[in-house]
């Protein structure tokens, strides 16, 4: 079992990372990809959560043990799978969700893509007044790299054209569906973002009030 890998990440799409370390890549699965657009070609250490099924193994990556332990206990319920549980990470609210569960609000859990009704009320059942350790929201607020990115690409069309088509299928791989994003599209385009993830996580949260 792989507890973290230590390494240059070489590769960001909408749906992993790769993080090379003394010359192998290794496919990462994340909530939010374009989080690490900051540290492309940088050294970085990702903590691990390595799934094995009959037909696949694959790795699952967090910027911290905490935000794995959040991961590892939602894919503990009935009903939620690591994709799910990515999906319900990736907006990084953890103390929303965790409120979410402990005031069961099933409104608020049934937003997140792969979550019905029975699957919000198993979550409540399981995690209700066991996450409030993991409810820190740590990752709310951009870093000064990310900052900086930013500002890199002042009213350039192109760039903010490609960040929010990059933002869209970062979604999809997060399993929300057309139908969802059409519903948030013309607040994204009126958005002033430069970056996927600004792009991503302003979306996130507009789907949690849609």
């Amino acid at each position: 079992m792989y507890e973290y890998l230590k390494g240059k990440i070489t590769y960001i799409s909408p749906y992993y990372i790769v993080v090379e370390v003394f010359g192998v890549g290794y496919q990462v699965f994340v909530a939010n990809p374009f989080k690490y657009s900051s540290s492309l070609e940088q050294e970085k250490t990702v903590y691990l959560y390595q799934a094995v099924r009959e037909d696949a193994i694959k790795l699952y990556g967090f910027m911290s043990l905490e935000e794995k332990g959040l991961f590892e206990k939602l894919i503990q319920v009935s009903g939620i799978g690591p994709k799910s549980a990515l999906a319900i990470m990736a907006g990084e609210d953890h103390l929303g969700l965790v409120q979410a569960i402990d005031s069961e609000d099933f409104k608020y859990l049934t937003k997140f893509p792969g979550v019905g009704k029975k699957t919000a009320q198993q979550m409540i059942l399981d995690l209700k007044g066991k996450l409030d350790e993991l409810a820190v929201d740590q990752f709310s607020a951009p870093t000064s790299n990310e900052e900086q990115l930013s500002l890199e690409f002042p009213d350039n069309t192109k760039q903010q054209a490609q960040a929010l088509e990059e933002a869209k299928e970062a979604l999809k791989a997060l399993g929300y569906s057309s139908r969802d994003l059409t519903k948030i599209e013309k607040d994204l385009l009126k958005a002033d973002e430069d970056t996927t993830d600004g792009y991503l996580r302003l979306a996130l949260k507009l789907l949690m009030k849609k």
